[in-house]
This record gives structure tokens, sequence and C-alpha cells, in this order.
């Protein structure tokens, strides 16, 4: 699967926590999606203007707290959900990485048109 296709899923719905921020778990902040093939999953693209370049995948069972963060708005008038989800403590998670094959290897972090494929203008 390509990674356009986890970026392009639907969005993953999540209830709001409503109490301050658990203490057994830890907070990731980005765009959810659907898993692609696995409806217990949930993906979670890490903002690429926090420095952090990453497609992160948790079981939607560790999720144990969610925050509607304020939404981006690109040049074109367009908006997309960013979340800060709390995930349970001792919970594995997958960290996805994009990169461009070249010599050397060019991670999104370190590659604006790589960033503008994935993502798209005005997002990165």
């Amino acid at each position: 699967m390509s990674v356009r296709e986890y970026i392009s899923a639907p969005f993953y719905e999540i209830q709001q926590y409503k109490r301050d921020p658990p203490r057994d778990a830890l907070a990731f902040t980005g765009s959810p999606r659907k898993h692609p093939y696995d409806d217990e999953k949930i993906i979670l693209i890490a903002e690429p203007q926090s420095g952090e370049s990453a497609i992160y995948e948790f079981k939607a069972s560790d999720v144990v707290g969610a925050q509607d963060m304020p939404s981006p708005v690109t040049e074109a008038g367009e908006s997309y959900r960013i979340v800060r989800l709390w995930i349970r403590r001792g919970a594995v998670g997958i960290q996805y990485e994009p990169f461009e094959v070249d010599t050397p290897l060019r991670f999104m972090r370190e590659s604006h048109p790589l960033r503008e494929r994935l993502f798209g203008r005005n997002r990165g």
C-alpha cells in the first residue's frame, strides 16, 4: 500500500476527551485517518510543520483520550482536522517515515518536493 493511500483515507471519527489529560498516556498530534484495511487501528499523520514527518499507526483501543486542535487552513481556503491523541503507556505503535529514493535517501523533513507530493502545496 502506498503512502498516498494512507494519507487519502477518510478521517477517523474520535470522541473528544472531556477531562484533564490522562497521566497514564502520551500525546501525539496530527491528522487522524481510518486505517485502510483494519477497522481496529487508527492512522495519525503528524504535522509536517511540527518537524515530525511521520505516519503513526495505533490500535484504536489504545487511544485513551482525544482533543480537537485548531484546524489549519491552506492558501486555497481548505481546512483539515488536527487532533491530539493520548495513547496508553506501554502500547505498541508503528511509525512510518516516507522518504525519497535517491543517493543519499531524502527523508520528508529534508525534502520540500517530497512533502509537496505527499501532502500537497501549502501544507508544509
